[in-house]
C-alpha cells in the first residue's frame, strides 16, 4: 500500500472542482501524517471521540470534515475547529450546531444529508422535506451556520444502475435548488456523494466532493 500513489491515482481522475476527502476513521495519526505529507489536506472522520484528538495532534491547516452521524450532545466538541459537517440530518441538529457555533463566535459550514438509499438505516431529509425546508427560508433564522450544499449515500448494492439513479436523484435536487433564490446563509455549492466503492458513479452524476477511505489507506481493521 502506497498512500501517496493512491491519492495521486484518485485525484488525477477527478474532474476540475471535485474535492477529495480522505476518510481517516480508525487510521492512526502517523498514517494521516503520511497522507498530509503527500499533499492531502481534507480529512473525514465519523466519530467525535476520534476527531478531536486527531485535530489536537496533527497540523492545524488540515480541513477536518465530520462525515458520520452526529449526536447533538457532541456538537460542542467540534464546532471550534471543524471545516465542514456533512451529515446534518434534521433541523434539530442544525439548531444545535447554530447554538454551539454562536458560543465560540464561528460560522460553521454544513451540508444537509438527504436520504436517497433504499435502506431504512440511512439518515437524512427526504427530497420533499429538503425542498420545503430550504424554500421556507427557515434556515435564515440560524445566524451561525452556513448551508453549503447537500450530502447523500447510495444503497450498498452491486447494482450500479440503481446507485447511479440514486446519485442522479440527489444531483437533480441539488441543481434545482441551485437555480433558486435561497436565504443568504444557504447556497448549493457542494454536492458530497461517492465513497471508495462508488465514487466513479457519483462523479459521473455530478458529485463535487467524494469521501474515500479504503482506496487510500487500505481496508480497515
Amino acid at each position: 500500500m502506497n498512500i501517496k500513489n493512491n491519492i495521486h491515482k484518485i485525484s488525477q481522475n477527478l474532474p476540475p472542482g471535485c474535492e477529495l476527502v480522505a476518510v481517516s476513521k480508525t487510521k492512526s495519526a502517523s498514517l494521516i501524517q503520511e497522507a498530509y505529507d503527500a499533499g492531502q489536506r481534507h480529512f473525514g472522520e465519523n466519530k467525535v471521540q476520534e476527531l478531536v484528538p486527531k485535530y489536537e495532534a496533527l497540523p492545524k491547516d488540515i480541513c477536518w470534515h465530520m462525515i458520520g452521524h452526529l449526536q447533538s450532545n457532541k456538537v460542542k466538541y467540534i464546532v471550534p475547529f471543524v471545516h465542514l459537517i456533512h451529515a446534518i440530518d434534521s433541523e434539530r441538529l442544525l439548531a444545535e450546531v447554530d447554538k454551539q457555533a454562536a458560543k465560540v463566535k464561528r460560522t460553521v459550514s454544513c451540508l444537509l444529508q438527504v436520504h436517497i438509499a433504499r435502506e431504512e438505516t440511512k439518515f437524512g431529509f427526504s427530497i420533499d422535506e429538503l425542498k420545503t425546508f430550504l424554500r421556507s427560508n427557515q434556515c435564515a433564522d440560524y445566524k451561525n451556520i452556513r448551508i453549503a450544499g447537500l450530502m447523500g449515500m447510495a444503497t450498498l448494492t452491486d447494482d450500479s444502475a440503481q446507485v447511479s439513479n440514486e446519485f442522479k436523484t440527489l444531483h437533480d435536487a441539488f441543481a434545482e435548488l441551485r437555480s433558486e433564490s435561497l436565504s443568504s446563509n444557504a447556497a448549493m455549492e457542494i454536492l458530497s456523494m461517492g465513497m471508495s466503492g462508488d465514487y466513479s458513479l457519483a462523479v459521473a452524476q455530478g458529485s463535487t466532493m467524494i469521501r474515500v477511505g479504503s482506496a487510500i489507506f487500505g481496508d480497515r481493521n
